[in-house]
């Protein structure tokens, strides 16, 4: 059986004048029985009704441009830097990204998330973001190694076995002594259950039932590890952790340096 994967399309859309430049297919590479990272777990990002709702929900809980904007001064980014953000989502840190760096890399599997991320692009007046409809094990790096990769709730989207293999990639495609920043959910070892069921409490005091139904379908059906799972796909991947901080119980942040 031919892995569907390969029939995928990488879709190339450039934020100036908001079309699509060209279609670029992945190389055909992947396994047979490689993990679809275009299937959807948890909530459906491909469904419009979900997209248009995103940053609105998520305000509920996050302050999402103080979150970007400590991410940005924990990597130190430079003006001279290219940078790769892997679950680019609607657009919000590439956005902010941009306005300090060269170029920005925005790399997604839902197309609906593009197209509206591309319309803020445009608004906010940016040319210097490229989106790609990819995802961590089929997007095809073909330029230099960059300076960073950020990726922020995005990686528990895949099983841990890819997870490895998603970090092998990402590790290839920074320079020597390149920065990743990784941000997921991610479990501590005491008392995680409760530690669960405390955080789904909090959520739906902060949004209803709403927020609840979303907390409890993710760990229900999506891929969250535990922290000393991930800091060892980290380490034997070759990434030095230079910090790591742990939030609520439910939340890790990793940065780290390509040795």
């Amino acid at each position: 059986m031919k892995n569907q994967l390969s029939k995928k399309k990488q879709i190339l859309l450039q934020n100036e004048f908001g079309k699509k430049e060209k279609i670029k297919k992945p190389m055909h590479n992947n396994l047979s029985w490689q993990y679809n990272e275009f299937k959807q777990v948890g909530k459906d990002y491909t469904r419009q009704e979900e997209v248009d709702v995103y940053d609105s929900t998520h305000s509920d809980f996050r302050d999402v441009e103080k979150e970007n904007e400590a991410i940005l001064k924990a990597i130190n980014l430079k003006k001279s830097d290219v940078i790769i953000d892997f679950g680019s989502g609607t657009g919000a840190f590439a956005i902010q990204a941009a306005s300090r760096c060269t170029k920005v890399i925005a790399v997604d599997v839902s197309e609906p998330m593009i197209h509206f991320a591309q319309t803020k692009v445009e608004k906010s007046g940016r040319t210097n973001i490229e989106f790609f409809h990819a995802g961590f094990l089929t997007y095809q790096h073909e330029d230099e190694p960059v300076d960073t990769i950020v990726t922020s709730l995005a990686f528990h989207h895949l099983p841990d076995f890819w997870k490895g293999l998603a970090l092998q990639r990402m590790f290839r495609m920074l320079k020597q002594g390149g920065t990743l920043f990784l941000r997921d959910v991610v479990i501590g070892t005491e008392s995680p259950v409760e530690t669960i069921q405390s955080f789904i409490d909090q959520q739906e005091v902060a949004g209803g039932d709403f927020l609840r139904e979303d907390a409890e379908q993710h760990f229900g059906e999506e891929f969250s590890t535990y922290d000393w799972i991930m800091e060892g796909l980290l380490e034997r991947t070759g990434f030095a952790i230079e910090n790591k901080e742990m939030n609520d119980g439910v939340f890790a942040t990793y940065l780290c340096k390509k040795k």
